[in-house]
């Protein structure tokens, strides 16, 4: 995926100057260190109202090593591949559910609804190495996503969860400030969600709550528990941290153009 964004960026750059794209645009408002640095570690910015200001364009952390010879598509995260990783004995499974993770590996991941373009979900957004941009307004934190162009909306402003009728790829979302941290809750997911690329299931009966800390200019932290009896036998939470990306903006990544992997992928 990184090296089909980087083909766009030439073919780009062929057709006109890349600063028409806005990828080399200086952020306005960045605190700067006294050799004139951007400050990454200063104080958070805070919106009108007092509450921190998580606007922005953030990036994923990139914490798992490639191989010697190199990536072979993106530099993901640990989290991407096994969002359980960083638990002591893993995720809690459901038996069905550790058997539908492990038959998802043994086929190297060829079912991943991602994999035929199908919107990743929540946890995916916040661990694909795919850039988000969030916008905070009052009611409302607004993401947008690189990934196929999409969406997701936050709503800040008292509203109560909805009864669904109708489950989405990404639920439905509240959230309220509890000091510094925005709590968000989410419900109405899609049946068959995969949180990662090894195939941790999520089914339509879970209620995610996301914890949204900026903790300095820079860093922003995330932490998610999922509460989904019917695929696991306890709630769980992981964390999460997501980094500013200075002087850029969003690029355009639409899985499904001059898509011709799918015919080719296969499993055991």
């Amino acid at each position: 995926m990184k090296i089909v964004t980087g083909i766009a960026v030439v073919l780009c750059a062929l057709a006109g100057p890349v600063s028409a794209q806005w990828l080399k645009y200086p952020t306005a408002g960045v605190p700067k260190t006294h050799e004139g640095k951007p400050d990454l570690a200063a104080p958070t910015p805070r919106t009108s109202d007092g509450k921190p200001d998580l606007s922005g364009i953030w990036d994923i952390e990139h914490n798992r090593p490639c191989a010697p010879g190199g990536c072979a598509d993106m530099e993901v995260g640990q989290e991407f591949v096994n969002i359980g990783w960083s638990l002591k004995g893993g995720l809690p499974y459901q038996r069905w559910a550790a058997e539908a993770r492990k038959a998802r590996m043994d086929q190297n991941g060829k079912d991943d609804p991602g994999s035929y373009c199908l919107p990743g979900g929540v946890v995916k957004a916040h661990t694909t190495p795919l850039l988000q941009k969030y916008v905070q307004v009052p009611g409302l934190l607004l993401i947008l996503k690189e990934q196929n162009k999409t969406y997701r909306q936050i709503f800040t402003d008292g509203r109560p969860l909805p009864e669904v009728e109708q489950p989405s790829f990404d639920g439905y979302s509240t959230g309220k400030w509890d000091g510094d941290t925005l709590i968000v809750q989410t419900v109405g997911f899609k049946d068959g969600t995969w949180l990662d690329r090894s195939g941790s299931p999520m089914t339509d009966t879970a209620k995610m709550t996301e914890r949204f800390r900026r903790v300095n200019y820079g860093k922003l932290e995330i932490e998610i528990t999922v509460d989904d009896p019917k695929a696991y036998t306890a709630p769980w939470t992981v964390k999460l941290n997501h980094f500013i990306a200075l002087d850029t903006e969003l690029l355009d990544y639409i899985c499904l153009e001059n898509e011709k992997d799918a015919r080719h992928m296969v499993g055991r």
